[in-house]
């Protein structure tokens, strides 16, 4: 394939690919170049990764109703074909699984994060990073996730709630004004930043069409100032993975140098390395991932681990700043708003027993981590931390409503179950029709031998997995599948 005057190869890609972009790509790859440009006429790849917390990669394999294969650098990961539908099967509605790009699993499958750790998700908005450190996490340590956007924190907020987390705060925050709460705290924290998004081009060729220079100049300055609150936040000895979807040098690498410079106590650690990955650019960033389309079966990304230093052992003595922070004041069950005749929790345990809860998640239930408030119910388990004065979109689970006599529990409630949880069930296979009919919000027919139970409040389960609450009269189960989460 032979270049053109214009200095890049002749593809139907340099018909909407930036001339600039183009050829600072060619400036770039070198010889790699025409490898590069030929991998745009390649079809995308779609992805979808398991929830863990839910489902085992042995498992998915032998329940799932279409055809997948192994993303080597994303434990759970799977590549389907094109012209599959994830998002109709109910598993999809159990939060089995979320569906993303499988060079978006990177960042999240190079940050390792071990249940009990306290986890920020700087830029988290629509979720798929999140999920990713959710599922890692069990229902152990705590999850933070945070978005400045209004409107896109309502995409976290439902994708989170679709993975089933209880030890989960969102957010709705400008990064800046997290550190006065969160110093030295996290363990961990993922800073997927705002980029000019150059490795989705293909992918949506909108964003090439939109791209100008001067986009990606405007977005440096948030880039490192998003970073420098990041490091505020990491405890001695945290790590902070910080990546984007921009090919830009200024973008990556130029971040990770002004942080260098800029931070003593930062450095760089190399993360697990997978077949594909292409090193940073640059002296000194060989510990950076970079990941182009024509080496892998994914779009563009960027990575980089920090690793803060450690305190020296004579100053950790437990009296650090973060030790003070790390907990919270003491909370008791209550009830806040709108006053209640009798007992405010006597409904929702009459519920609980109804079907015959044991535990959420797996983990015992904690009755002191019930808090009620206006009316509303929800599950603050020990690990979330006292946020007052930052605006949150949810701490904790929401369990549901108290109506007059009477608990109303949540579709958020039913997806933090576990198989084993509850006493009172319903299971259906995933290829059965009925499944779909609930999901649309229509009542279905269980017959005995399909119910553990006769009557009353049942989790419907497909494939054993539980999908969302039912309530069974004569062999009816009446749907109580939320009008927001139907098909």
């Amino acid at each position: 394939m032979s270049n053109n005057n214009s200095g890049y190869v002749n593809s139907k890609a340099a018909f909407y690919l930036p001339p600039a972009f183009l050829l600072r790509m060619q400036d770039l790859l070198g010889e790699e170049y025409d490898a590069f440009l030929e991998s745009y006429e390649n079809k995308r790849t779609y992805g979808l990764r398991i929830n863990t917390r839910k489902i085992s990669p042995e498992e998915f394999e032998k329940i799932c109703p279409f055809p997948v294969r192994k993303i080597p650098w994303a434990e759970g990961g799977y590549f389907y074909d094109e012209d599959v539908r994830p998002s109709l099967s109910p598993l999809y509605r159990a939060g089995l699984y979320y569906l993303q790009d499988p060079g978006a699993m990177v960042p999240a499958s190079l940050l390792p994060v071990n249940p009990g750790d306290k986890v920020l998700d700087l830029c988290a908005a629509p979720g798929g990073k999140a999920t990713a450190l959710s599922a890692v996490l069990g229902n152990e340590g705590l999850l933070v996730a945070n978005d400045i956007s209004a409107t896109r924190v309502k995409a976290l907020l439902r994708n989170l709630e679709l993975f089933g987390g209880a030890n989960t705060l969102i957010l709705n925050e400008d990064p800046e004004n997290l550190p006065a709460c969160f110093e030295g705290f996290f363990d961990k924290i993922l800073l997927d930043a705002p980029c000019s998004g150059e490795g989705m081009f293909r992918k949506d060729d909108s964003l090439a069409r939109d791209w100008t220079p001067e986009k990606s100049d405007a977005l440096v300055k948030i880039q490192r100032r998003l970073l420098k609150t990041a490091v505020r936040m990491l405890r001695p000895g945290g790590l902070l993975l910080y990546s984007t979807c921009t090919f830009s040098e200024e973008e990556d690498e130029g971040a990770v140098r002004e942080l260098l410079d800029s931070c003593k106590e930062i450095h760089l650690i190399a993360p697990k390395q997978y077949e594909g990955f292409s090193q940073g650019v640059g002296p000194g960033m060989e510990n950076c991932v970079r990941i182009y389309p024509h080496k892998m079966d994914s779009e563009g990304q960027f990575a980089a681990l920090f690793q803060k230093d450690a305190l020296p052992v004579e100053e950790s003595d437990g009296n650090t700043e973060r030790s003070k922070r790390s907990g919270k004041k003491d909370r008791k069950t209550k009830s806040g708003g709108k006053k209640t005749s009798g007992d405010p929790l006597r409904d929702v345990e009459s519920f609980f027993a109804e079907i015959g809860l044991k535990s959420i998640g797996g983990k015992a239930l904690q009755k002191e981590a019930i808090e009620i408030r206006n009316e509303k119910v929800y599950y603050v388990p020990a690990e979330i931390p006292d946020v007052r004065g930052l605006k949150f979109i949810r701490n904790g689970l929401y369990l549901g409503d108290l109506k007059k006599n009477r608990f109303e529990p949540s579709q958020p409630f039913a997806l933090s179950l576990s198989p084993g949880d509850v006493s009172s069930f319903i299971s259906l296979p995933e290829s059965d029709p009925r499944l779909k009919e609930y999901l649309t919000g229509a009542p279905i027919s269980i017959t005995e031998e399909e119910a553990s139970c006769i009557k009353g409040w049942a989790v419907l389960c497909a494939a054993g997995h539980p999908l969302a609450f039912g309530k069974l009269v004569n062999g009816q189960l009446k749907n109580k599948y939320p009008a927001g989460w139907r098909a």
